[in-house]
């Protein structure tokens, strides 16, 4: 079972949640800690600092896209192999008990009651939060656009990835569609259009149930972990995203106000 510690953080963090720009920016993979109650998960360190623990380096660039745009973000404060919170708790993928090649002793045979208290103490919080500050956004009238971030392995299962950046979308592509668009201005650049992967109800939870049930634009940056693994990296790829989705965004709204 798990419980959260006194000293322990608390399952989520929100950064400027009075912040004035309409980017709302989440990161669903932050935190690669586990709670003390659960022992590590019976894995050794360094299995849980690699990307099946958390997606490396996004929670940084989250962070300086906040600063820079005076944007809330909200991060989920515990490693996705506790529970994943961009997985609807349903799916077999919520809990993993393999993730990639990694067998994970300390969610074999999970009970459910184990597993609905993992879902109450650390993926409900996350989400509540999330929902309560657009809810709170949308009564006073301040435009949402949901800034998702994540990072992505450069090589899965033996096979190399060669973008740089990856942009997904589901039901409503018309956010990502110009993002992609202004990215690949930069012909050095690889952008992933729904590469490495795409956003579904099975394979994710915020972006269906925060954006498209809402109705509000959205778009889900995946960036190459080991070109943000250090803090040049972040640096580097936070500017670009910094320039790039303003850009975006006006010419998603000149293209809704049919001017482009």
């Amino acid at each position: 079972m798990v419980e959260l510690a006194p000293h322990e953080p608390p399952a989520v963090e929100v950064v400027r949640a009075q912040g004035r720009s309409p980017f709302f920016i989440i990161c669903d993979h932050a935190s690669k800690r586990i709670p003390d109650a659960l022992g590590e998960l019976g894995l050794p360190e360094h299995e849980v600092d690699r990307h099946i623990g958390w997606d490396i380096g996004a929670a940084a660039v989250a962070h300086q896209l906040s600063q820079a745009f005076d944007a809330t973000l909200v991060l989920q404060g515990y490693s996705r192999l506790v529970i994943d919170c961009n997985r609807h708790p349903h799916v077999e993928s919520s809990i993993p008990k393999i993730s990639e090649a990694t067998t994970v002793p300390g969610n074999a045979d999970l009970s459910a009651d184990a597993a609905a208290q993992r879902m109450e103490k650390i993926f409900t919080p996350y989400h509540s939060m999330i929902s309560a500050l657009l809810d709170e956004r949308k009564t006073a009238r301040q435009r949402s656009i949901l800034v998702a971030v994540h990072s992505f392995t450069p090589v899965y299962h033996d096979v190399a990835r060669p973008w740089q950046i990856g942009i997904q979308y589901n039901r409503d592509p018309g956010l990502s569609h110009c993002m992609i668009s202004e990215l690949s201005r930069d012909e050095t650049l690889c952008v992933g259009d729904n590469q490495p992967y795409s956003v579904s109800d099975e394979t994710d939870y915020s972006i269906p149930v925060h954006t498209e049930r809402r109705g509000l634009p959205h778009v889900l940056i995946e960036l190459r972990h080991d070109l943000i693994e250090e803090e040049a990296g972040q640096v580097f790829w936070a500017q670009r995203l910094i320039e790039s989705l303003p850009a975006a965004l006006a010419s998603f709204d000149a293209r809704d106000a049919g001017i482009a």
